[in-house]
């Protein structure tokens, strides 16, 4: 099951033509135990020009797989492919798929096998939802789309003959992304807060520079299934070092959100993305193991508070 224009929102958008962009399938997923997060990339970058050439991380089409443990250091497992294996979807239609080697991502599941470095990890999962979002769209430019905002994850991870299996396996999201170039400024959080009394909640915030000193604030909150948009967001703290954001936000109809994302050094994990025009690389800093606390104000209703220890995702880039 998935909602209702889920299938647009993973609809492919650039050309295999284009010299200058980058597209990517993601997911995040809390594990249902409380022993740590994973999150996935599915990656294509600059196709046209067969990514960026001079760097051995620069390959057109990528695989990440990320780890998150509870009592541990984040690891990363990256595999580059030529473009000449990549099995895609045509541009804007429908059904999505993204096939590399034994990678593949679709509109409701994924799987990937990738050995790095000696280690070996593989996963082949199933989501369903009942939610999804557009936070940012900007044409060409680029956007950032939640496909499956709820999403509730089944099957079966393996990391070094380590297994993480389950039905439930995990809660989280899968999102897609695009983009002429990155950003020089981002930060993003997404927490899901499961319900085991009736459907979960669902929170995303997004801030990032714009051309003359602007900025782009949104925030979406799916909550007694029922979305909730919130432009006006001020920020009242925000700490990369310690992986810290806390910001107030209004809505219409007098509603009111509150709310408190925090991570913390051991468990943020610090990755190199390749610029776009292929001149360097930039510092992502992402903690998958994010705590999130919402207080939530509707008119006429008492306070309302969401949080979760485990079930959130900070990501902050540029200063």
């Amino acid at each position: 099951m998935y909602p209702v224009g889920v299938t647009d929102l993973n609809q492919v958008f650039s050309s295999l033509s284009a010299r200058r962009r980058y597209e990517v399938w993601f997911l995040r997923l809390g594990l249902a135990d409380g022993s740590g997060a994973w999150w996935f990339r599915y990656l294509l970058m600059n196709p046209g020009r067969g990514g960026c050439a001079l760097n051995s991380g620069g390959m057109p089409v990528q695989v990440w797989a990320m780890w998150f443990p509870r009592d541990g250091k984040p690891q990363s497992f990256i595999q580059g492919f030529p473009l000449a294996g990549l099995d895609l979807s045509e541009r804007g239609r429908t059904p999505f798929f993204f096939e590399i080697n034994h990678n593949r991502i679709d509109e409701d599941s994924c799987r990937g096998r990738l050995r790095v470095d000696g280690h070996d990890v593989a996963w082949d999962l199933r989501y369903r939802s009942t939610f999804c979002a557009t936070l940012s769209s900007k044409g060409w430019i680029g956007f950032s789309r939640t496909p499956h905002s709820d999403a509730v994850f089944s099957g079966k991870i393996s990391l070094n003959g380590r297994i993480f299996d389950g039905d439930p396996l995990g809660h989280g999201l899968q999102g897609h992304n695009c983009g002429y170039r990155h950003r020089g400024f981002w930060t993003w959080t997404h927490a899901c807060f499961p319900n085991p009394h009736g459907p979960a909640s669902s929170f995303e915030a997004l801030v990032y520079d714009m051309p003359f000193g602007m900025r782009f604030r949104k925030a979406v909150l799916w909550h007694d299934s029922r979305q909730y948009i919130f432009h006006a967001l001020r920020e009242q703290f925000r700490d990369r070092e310690r992986m810290q954001w806390t910001f107030h936000c209004s809505g219409e109809a007098a509603d009111d959100l509150e709310v408190v994302i925090s991570g913390g050094a051991q468990s943020t994990h610090h990755l190199s993305y390749l610029k776009t025009n292929c001149s360097g690389s930039f510092e992502v800093a992402n903690n998958s193991l994010a705590r999130a606390r919402l207080v939530f104000r509707r008119k006429g209703s008492p306070p309302e508070e969401l949080s979760t220890d485990l079930g959130g995702v900070l990501e902050m880039a540029g200063p």
